[in-house]
């Protein structure tokens, strides 16, 4: 039975995870142009994105997109939030066209990985989809009460193997405090939208899957985008929302491995294996020990990816 689990998870993952791009759920011309786009994921929105009175045409229009992709383990759909009774109607109009994943809102702990997953379930089974072929990726700061649960998606619970990323959001939790503002005059994020941000990579990374950061919203400003990006990566993250196809070029070149960092990566590789048991060696007038071995290891796996 694990070796299947494994199996099963080895085959839907996507390999990359590097731009998200959202296309809202009304607008077929915006759908198909953020499936043809370079993005690893495309992201349909069925939630912030759609007016109430536009959700019902919204799913036909997502249906219609997701039968059309060549591609549907990249096609991915945003649905609304298991609050309320659109999650149900979103997943029932969705499922039968075989979504690559599902992007969830307003998660407020592991509980709620369970109950979508519950849902899944049987949905697949209903549509002949294979059971656990449709990932998660769950948004886990949204509210105030999340905040607070980001830890237990490290947990073992019904779906575990389902979700392989987690981002968060600052829009929804700002509404929720009745926040005015989210970043001071020098753009940066104030305390509670960072604790939001480490809270989502630290949970991302006990959990085994990958965090995502979340969108810029001024789109035009490429320069600060490629900012960002490198700046998160270094802290850790493997990918970031996008809200404009032109994003998209600029977050994967910030999320795929240069080549010095991959010539360093694998000397210092290298410099291990000619030190067998070795517990540190030098390299380039530095001594590097165990934990550098493993990022020069996971960076190579990354640029193996991308």
């Amino acid at each position: 039975m694990k070796r299947t689990t494994a199996m099963a998870d080895k085959k839907q993952t996507p390999r990359r995870m590097r731009s998200w791009l959202f296309a809202p759920g009304d607008s077929a011309k915006k759908m198909a142009k953020a499936i043809a786009s370079e993005a690893d994921i495309a992201l349909l929105d069925l939630e912030d994105s759609v007016t109430p009175d536009n959700k019902p045409a919204a799913r036909l229009a997502v249906g219609e997109a997701l039968r059309a992709a060549e591609q549907r383990t990249r096609v991915w759909v945003r649905i609304n939030p298991l609050s309320g009774s659109d999650a149900v109607r979103d997943l029932a109009a969705i499922m039968p066209a075989r979504p690559g994943g599902v992007f969830l809102p307003k998660a407020e702990g592991a509980h709620h990985v369970t109950e979508l997953h519950h849902y899944l379930t049987a949905l697949e089974a209903a549509n002949g989809v294979e059971p656990g072929a449709t990932r998660i990726a769950a948004l886990v700061t949204e509210t105030a009460a999340a905040m607070f649960r980001t830890g237990d998606y490290a947990g073992d619970y019904p779906g575990r193997e389902r979700l392989v990323a987690m981002s968060w959001g600052a829009e929804d939790l700002s509404s929720e405090l009745g926040a005015r503002e989210q970043r001071g005059d020098d753009g940066a994020y104030a305390h509670t939208y960072e604790m939001a941000r480490s809270l989502c990579l630290l949970g991302a990374v006990a959990a085994g899957v990958a965090p995502i950061e979340t969108v810029q919203p001024e789109f035009k400003d490429t320069e600060a985008l490629e900012r960002r990006a490198m700046a998160v990566r270094a802290q850790g993250f493997r990918g970031m929302l996008a809200i404009h196809p032109a994003q998209v070029g600029p977050i994967n070149a910030a999320f795929t491995p240069g080549a010095d960092e991959i010539a360093h990566a694998r000397a210092i590789v290298q410099a291990f294996a000619d030190n067998p048991g070795a517990g540190t060696v030098a390299l380039g007038g530095a001594m590097l020990d165990r934990p550098h071995l493993a990022l020069a290891q996971r960076l190579l796996a990354e640029a193996d990816n991308c």
